[in-house]
């Protein structure tokens, strides 16, 4: 590609972020048409809207051919992450590249990812350069403007970490030194930021991990402790920057700085609460779900009748049972069903579904209308975040707050499962069950991969690379059986950390206009 044209794809791109205000109504405030960057941060009413169309970014990135299937965050970084692991089943040949690691630099779903998580980052840093001129000409103040960028800080954040678990290795391999992701904060809106753009090289990992918790820290600083009804689940809060640093911390390994943070939003003791956004658990474990903007919800991606990924994004379509109206191309597998931590009546249990051969999630039900919301960080969540960093942390077998962090999450689903010190000779023994608590309380929600990859490297912790799966065809109704488990078949092999396809190739079409990634593509591809 000429140097002309490979700047005319990479530009033309860029300036498709600039209609920050498309139809789609993200929020409730009314949507108006695209601006140009020159006028889209002209009145307080543009750049308000401006900063709206950073969440309609988030929710609905543009996917091949103009199709939206709720990439990056409105339902897609669910279903990709879920076919990494190997606690849901894929059904069909939809979503089969990604749960059997067949990928290359030129399969649509790891491609689009890519794409629309970087189209919102530059978003992201259109925004924080528009509020920022629109402060410095009078149009809105400057403590509004800090809390706009907050905003934008927040999702870029966001936007880098899901980047950091497909396309790079753990900040544990080699502690951070490992090529990471090229730190884009500027925006790309002319031909003199592309050639930018495409000069800047990979950063290593502990190099982005530094730039996501400086966005953070900042959004902390200045977004607003809560909003007025729903928007405090749908707009970030800065109760949500620190729940997100908990997450990042974990990942990083930083147990102290987890716990700093958690300290912040988690109270000393039961029942926990967060003096901070007003963070709450629910007394149920299906609450959060049946009330999508509950005191649990930390941040979500909102979905509604009118603006959602369609029938072929969809979280209740995709994951939800073929007779209720879902299309059940994502089913509960066996070899979470019948893990011997989840006891039989766990309330958490009646959140799957079954039919004549398999289980699905009833987490998202709405077969109809399909705006159930992407639950981006649930408070608990951040309490098993918490307690994983204080089981780590302490040079106590079990840490009493770590213990009873845990049972918070556990007696909820059953009260008389709840965990004794004694229950565990070690704190190898104690931190294996915080992992599998983890893998029940969030099954269907997206961090399964997210723990594949941050545990891979840890001999006592991780699975070594990408645990072996159970196909379709093996996974019969009497293969989920948690009372007598049977030997499960599991013919999608397991792919061991070293191999190239525990990380996701870059796009071809990226590599093939910027010479700089093109010399810097995960090995293999």
């Amino acid at each position: 590609m000429s140097n002309n044209k490979m700047i005319g794809a990479v530009l033309g791109t860029a300036l498709g972020l600039l209609a920050v205000t498309s139809c789609q109504d993200i929020t409730d405030l009314q949507p108006a048409d695209a601006f140009s960057e020159t006028t889209a941060f002209s009145t307080p009413q543009r750049v308000e809207l401006s900063v709206i169309g950073m969440y309609n970014a988030a929710q609905s990135g543009t996917y091949a051919g103009n199709v939206v299937r709720g990439y990056p965050f409105g339902a897609a970084n669910v279903q990709q992450s879920e076919m990494r692991g190997e606690d849901m089943l894929n059904q069909a040949l939809f979503y089969a590249i990604t749960n059997e690691s067949t990928y290359t630099p030129f399969s649509a779903n790891n491609v689009w990812m890519w794409n629309t998580l970087f189209t919102l980052v530059n978003q992201c840093n259109v925004t924080i350069e528009g509020v920022q001129k629109a402060a410095t000409d009078g149009i809105i103040t400057q403590d509004v403007a800090l809390g706009y960028e907050g905003e934008a800080r927040f999702l870029r954040a966001l936007a880098y970490h899901e980047l950091l678990t497909h396309f790079a290795r753990p900040y544990s391999d080699n502690n951070g030194a490992n090529p990471g992701m090229p730190i884009r904060d500027f925006a790309v809106v002319s031909p003199a930021t592309v050639d930018k753009a495409i000069a800047t090289g990979r950063s290593t990992v502990a190099e982005n991990y530094a730039f996501i918790l400086a966005d953070l820290d900042f959004a902390e600083t200045n977004l607003p402790a809560t909003r007025t009804g729903n928007l405090r689940v749908f707009r970030s809060v800065k109760g949500a920057a620190i729940a997100l640093k908990t997450r990042v911390k974990l990942h990083k390994q930083d147990w102290a700085g987890v716990i700093t943070e958690g300290n912040k939003i988690v109270s000393a003791s039961a029942p926990f609460t967060s003096p901070i956004s007003g963070f709450a658990l629910l007394p149920t474990a299906a609450g959060p779900f049946q009330n999508q903007a509950s005191a649990e919800a930390v941040f979500s991606i909102e979905n509604n009748e009118q603006d959602n990924p369609g029938v072929n994004g969809a979280l209740a379509s995709m994951m939800g049972n073929l007779a209720l109206g879902g299309r059940g191309l994502i089913r509960v597998s066996p070899i979470s069903y019948n893990l011997k931590e989840w006891p039989a009546d766990d309330a958490r249990r009646a959140l799957l579904v079954k039919d004549a051969r398999s289980y699905y999630t009833a987490k998202f039900f709405d077969y109809t209308n399909r705006s159930d919301n992407n639950p981006i960080i649930r408070y608990a969540e951040v309490i098993l975040n918490l307690s994983e960093a204080e089981a780590r942390a302490s040079a106590a077998p079990v840490s009493p707050r770590a213990l009873a962090l845990l049972n918070a999450i556990r007696g909820r689903g059953l009260a008389s499962a709840v965990f004794a010190a004694g229950d565990f000779a070690t704190k190898v023994d104690f931190v294996k069950a915080i992992l599998v608590e983890r893998r029940i309380e969030l099954l269907a929600e997206g961090r399964r991969w997210a723990d594949i990859h941050r545990l891979a490297p840890e001999a006592a912790y991780g699975t070594g690379g990408i645990p072996a799966k159970m196909a379709y065809g093996n996974a019969t109704f009497a293969t989920y059986n948690f009372v007598t488990p049977p030997t499960l078949t599991k013919t999608i092999a397991a792919i061991p950390y070293s191999d190239h396809r525990f990380l996701w190739p870059f796009p071809a079409d990226e590599v093939s206009r910027n010479p700089t990634l093109a010399t810097q593509q995960n090995p293999g591809y």
